[in-house]
């Protein structure tokens, strides 16, 4: 029969000259104990040579009959085979040993009858007597292990003349075999099979005695010898039999392919297949050492790894996880001492772990021997990095001391080729460094070493006959002293950024990201320190801050010790030195900018004030990247640059580390809001404007123009003019920046109440001078906005020359925008741009003053809305005295019954207490402590204009008389709602004026009379918590005539109609009563 395919080259491949233990190989593989007929298996009997030439001498006829009768004595001898010798006397075979010469003692060895009959068989012409003996001998009973074997071993020596006879039965045996199975049943009884069941067993051993035997003649049947044992032990029965019969065959057949030099010429395609089941009899040992397969399986596979074709990675990924495993996952040494009875045991099973560690190095060695390439070091390491972060000590050990050993033969044996420069490299010898800081002493040393001997073989790739003097200086490990450990480190980072790739630095970088976040706290120190050191060495590659930042950002949910966060913010911040401009564009590609693990990265830029700015200036630079609508498109809004840098700037506004640096940006990021904020209403990024509370803005992702209006709120909240946001908010001005039509007339309020609490006039007005100058319309409108109000602070004109903004205002004039024209238009007829022209407004403004206090005048709103208007444009110039008549007579119409005039008179109230000036300071702070009960009350009006706009000008007048806790109160003016908040106001009013309780109370009860019941409710619970609360300052305060007033305000109320002023003249008359005995003049 002819052999299945294998190909030969035309030429024997010259084997690689290499240092290689390969006599260690063999002689291990040779000395591997086979069956129990080594004495047949491994040498040639004494007595050989003889008998052959009397079997040679034979007839056929004679040669049959010999047969015969060993044959008939071996199915004699079925049922005692149990037995090592016979235990009865057979006439034939005593002739037989005298025929041959041989000592009678022979009788009693069965293994010899084998060995004679296969000798015969070999020596026999006669083919058909060949194959009619074969197949008796294959009849025979294949139970025991010493029938098999024998078997096994006849079919062997017969094989050497006549394989293809003996192949043809195997084959034909092989058939039947299947069949049988085939046919077995359920009902089947035991003994029916008994015959077959070790079939498999005993076809093996043949095809292993096959390949020993056959030697030269062996090489074009491997592969059909290979598949047919293949083909053996995955279809028999699994047991400890069926595994020793496949791995001694399998160790014949490896040694016959390793004895013959021509074995090189051929390519074997059955050789991953044997493999495979090696090492699935590896994957099923127990997790104990108690004998040698593992050894004989690993150096089997060595044997078969230097046959052609070379082992794909594939396979030898798989070997490498099974031969690992099966070592490092052994119990340790201890441990295995521990579960043994005697010393000889523990001393057995100490050269059983020692001859299996070796087997493995071999292994490790062998792979490496057949490529010399730092490719293949690196392959091999990473197969082993899974247990070098083993949890287990034992297993990091062993882990490492392979390495170690591996990397030793290397250096001194191979030598490498120069082209390969893996990247996997940097990863790698990052493993190791950690297991510098290992809890076990001898793991610490040879990770040094394994750092050290990767770092030799890099020298030697790249040609380096001398080490570098930082290597020199790296090269002795061993120290103690934390100053020298520390410059040991130091030196090592030089090393490894003079002489790794950027691709291997990278590597190594990362590998100590990922440890950032370890159990081992020891790992993870040591891995922050090589990272800030790495990072803060001058020369940082700029083609590393990306996957640096990105990794990092991953690792940072996973990190806990606060010395690690630390040294990571310092790492962050030393990148941010070298390369803020990668760093911050990085940063801002990580992750959406509310990201919550985000913000640390931001807050490391911000330890250094300068990098501090440089942070904001390249996000105001990036925030004014803006793609005109036409090329935005859904997928792309999302990862929009300037989006991503407003969100940015909003997390930062509320991050203190970036308080000062915000200040110092403060024009900036103002007019690069307002000008977003107009881009986003063009091109209709405006989802979700208006669906969120100011107080529960957490509750859901914000749209961009969300994010944008409250940056712009954030701005001023954060900062130190927080009144800006309040006088915007209180008068619904913040409503009006969310459509184009309103936009300007936000930006102009905004601007007012700016310019009314003195907030970085002279800053935003040179930015707003730079917008007006600039190609986009938006940056016109939101300039030309901001300069025409600024024109009527009085403060203007001490940050701009008059010449400057009047070529300013001119520059607007040839605007395409027809707003831009008529705002510069307005600003060029202000009083600043014309001082003669506040004369003539002044003029008007005392005729109109004069009309305005006449008793009677018929439309005091229209009226004060015209003062007003004066008053702002003159406000620039001062108004002087006039303002001090008109707070005063304003205070008369809070209690207007029209509702139109009660709000235009606290509004204008509002705005006429700041433009009186410094002189009448004091003055305007006596009118506006009489207008805070009137405005109190007035909160509690019917009309919800007139309570806004009290609200509104009740905070200006607590900033004026410099109350406490005035931020507080806008909060609470603002949001507060209920019997809290009003509780709450009550005590910040009260808490900030001590001593002015008598005008508090007095004020506050005449509007008992109140024609409006919810102001007369707001004044009956203000007196009712002014005599509870504070009546011991009422004792001190008040006088006997206050405490008359206050009785007959009460007895008053006695007999009203109305229930709740009944209960409340009840509930604080004996209060009053109370109070008239300890008030005194």
């Amino acid at each position: 029969m002819a052999p299945a395919s294998s190909s030969k080259r035309s030429s024997p491949r010259r084997k690689i000259s290499c240092p290689l233990p390969r006599r260690e190989q063999e002689l291990e593989l040779n000395n591997l104990d086979v069956g129990l007929l080594g004495e047949y298996l491994n040498i040639n009997p004494s007595w050989e040579d003889m008998v052959v030439n009397k079997i040679k001498n034979m007839m056929v006829m004679e040669q049959g009959q010999v047969l015969d009768t060993i044959c008939h004595f071996l199915e004699k001898e079925n049922q005692l085979w149990e037995k090592p010798e016979v235990s009865f006397w057979n006439p034939s075979v005593e002739k037989l040993l005298e025929f041959l010469n041989l000592d009678p003692r022979k009788a009693t060895d069965k293994a010899f009858f084998f060995h004679l009959y296969g000798m015969i068989l070999r020596e026999c012409p006669s083919v058909e007597k060949v194959q009619c003996h074969l197949a008796s001998l294959l009849d025979l009973s294949h139970q025991h292990s010493r029938q098999r074997e024998g078997i096994a071993l006849a079919v062997g020596l017969a094989s050497t003349k006549h394989l293809e006879e003996v192949w043809a039965l195997l084959e034909h045996l092989g058939r039947t075999k299947f069949l049988q199975s085939v046919a077995a049943t359920e009902d089947s009884q035991p003994s029916d099979n008994l015959r077959w069941k070790w079939v498999s067993s005993t076809s093996l051993l043949c095809y292993g005695q096959i390949a020993k035997h056959t030697k030269e003649q062996i090489l074009p049947w491997v592969d059909n010898i290979a598949s047919r044992m293949v083909y053996y032990f995955s279809c028999g029965p699994c047991d400890e039999i069926l595994k020793s019969s496949f791995l001694s065959a399998t160790i014949l057949l490896t040694r016959s392919l390793q004895a013959e030099y021509s074995s090189q010429r051929y390519k074997f395609t059955q050789i991953p297949e044997l493999i495979q089941c090696l090492l699935g009899i590896l994957q099923k040992e127990p997790n104990s050492l108690t004998n040698f397969l593992r050894q004989k399986i690993i150096l089997v596979i060595i044997g078969l790894s230097n046959l052609r074709p070379r082992f794909k990675p594939l396979l030898k990924s798989q070997i490498l996880k099974t031969c690992l495993q099966t070592v490092y996952m052994l119990p340790p040494a201890k441990d295995s001492r521990n579960d043994l009875f005697s010393v000889e045991q523990a001393s057995d099973t100490t050269v059983l772990y020692k001859k299996t560690v070796r087997a493995l190095d071999l292994l490790l060695q062998n792979f490496i021997s057949e490529n010399p390439s730092m490719d293949e070091v690196c392959f091999l390491l990473q197969h082993i990095e899974y247990w070098l972060m083993s949890d287990k000590i034992h297993e990091r050990s062993r882990a490492v001391q392979s390495i170690y050993l591996l990397l030793q033969y290397v250096v001194d044996s191979l030598k490498l080729a120069k082209e390969a420069v893996p990247s996997m490299l940097g990863h790698q010898i990052g493993i190791l460094i950690l297991l510098w800081r290992d809890k076990d002493k001898i793991t610490q040393q040879h990770s040094h070493f394994c750092v050290y001997l990767l770092m030799e073989l890099v020298f030697q790739q790249k040609g380096k006959l001398l080490e570098s003097a930082q290597w020199s200086k790296m090269k002795h490990f061993e120290s103690n002293v934390f100053r020298e450990w520390e410059m040991k480190l130091y030196h090592l980072v030089k090393v490894f950024k003079e002489d790794l790739t950027v691709a291997q630095h990278t590597q190594l970088i990362l590998t100590l990201v990922h440890s950032l976040g370890s159990y081992n706290h020891l790992h993870s120190d040591l891995a922050a320190k090589l990272l800030l050191l790495i990072c803060v060495e001058p020369g940082f590659r700029k083609e590393q801050i990306a996957e640096l930042l990105q990794d990092l950002f991953q690792e940072l949910p996973n990190i806990q010790s606060k010395s690690v966060q630390q040294a990571i913010s310092q790492a962050t911040l030393a990148l941010g030195t070298q390369h803020i401009q990668e760093v911050v564009e990085v940063i801002l590609s990580l992750c959406q900018p509310s990201e919550r693990w985000i913000l640390p990265l931001w807050k490391a830029l911000a330890a250094n004030y300068q990098v501090a700015r440089d942070v904001i200036t390249l996000l105001y630079i990036k925030l004014k990247l803006r793609p005109p609508r036409r090329l935005l498109q859904s997928t792309y809004r999302a990862r929009l640059v300037s989006l991503m840098a407003l969100g940015t700037i909003y997390e930062l506004l509320y991050t203190k580390e970036y308080r000062n640096t915000v200040c110092w940006a403060f024009s900036g990021i103002l007019l690069g809001l307002l000008t977003e904020l107009y881009y986003l209403l063009e091109v209709g990024l405006v989802q979700g404007m208006f669906d969120y509370q100011e107080d529960d803005l957490g509750s859901k992702p914000l749209g961009p123009c969300r994010i944008c209006m409250e940056a712009l709120k954030g701005l001023f909240w954060t900062t130190e003019y927080w009144e800006v946001f309040a006088d915007v908010k209180l008068i619904q001005g913040w409503e009006l920046f969310g459509q184009l039509e309103t936009f300007p007339k936000g930006v102009t309020l905004l601007a007012r109440a700016m310019a009314h609490y003195n907030c970085e006039i002279k800053a935003v007005l040179g930015q707003a001078l730079i917008s007006l100058k600039s190609s986009e319309e938006r940056d016109n409108i939101v300039g030309i906005c901001i300069i025409t109000e600024f024109l009527n602070s009085p403060d203007v004109s001490q940050h701009m020359s008059w010449k400057t903004m009047y070529n300013s205002l001119n520059l607007g004039l040839s605007s395409r925008n027809q707003m831009v024209r008529a705002m510069s238009l307005k600003g060029l007829g202000s009083t600043l741009m014309h001082p003669k022209k506040a004369t003539l407004l002044r003029s008007k403004l005392m005729e109109l003053l004069d009309n305005f206090l006449q008793p009677e005048f018929k439309d005091p709103a229209g009226l004060m809305k015209i003062m007003g208007h004066l008053l702002h444009c003159l406000s620039a110039q001062g108004i002087g005295i006039v303002s001090l008549k008109i707070a005063q007579h304003l205070l008369s119409l809070f209690t207007d019954e029209r509702a139109a005039v009660r709000e235009g008179a606290i509004f204008l109230f509002g705005d006429v207490i700041h433009y009186g000036g410094k002189k009448l300071r004091q003055s305007l702070k006596d009118v506006a402590s009489q207008a805070t009960v009137p405005l109190l009350f007035n909160m509690a009006d019917p009309c919800q204009e007139v309570a806004m706009k009290a609200r509104f000008t009740f905070l200006r007048c607590a900033i004026l008389l410099k109350w406490e806790f005035r931020k507080e109160l806008f909060g609470k003016l603002a949001w507060g709602q209920g019997l809290g908040a009003a509780n709450d106001i009550f005590i910040y009013m009260l808490e900030s004026n001590v001593g002015n309780y008598q005008q508090f109370l007095s004020q506050a009860l005449t509007y008992l009379d109140s024609s409006h019941v919810t102001v007369k409710l707001a004044a009956m619970k203000f007196i009712g918590a002014l005599l509870q609360d504070y009546f011991n300052d009422l004792c001190i305060y008040l006088r006997k005539k206050d405490v008359i007033f206050l009785k007959n305000c009460l007895e008053a109320l006695r007999h009203d109609t109305d229930s709740r002023t009944r209960r409340f003249y009840l509930n604080y008359w004996n209060d009053a009563v109370e109070l008239s005995y300890y008030v005194q003049d």
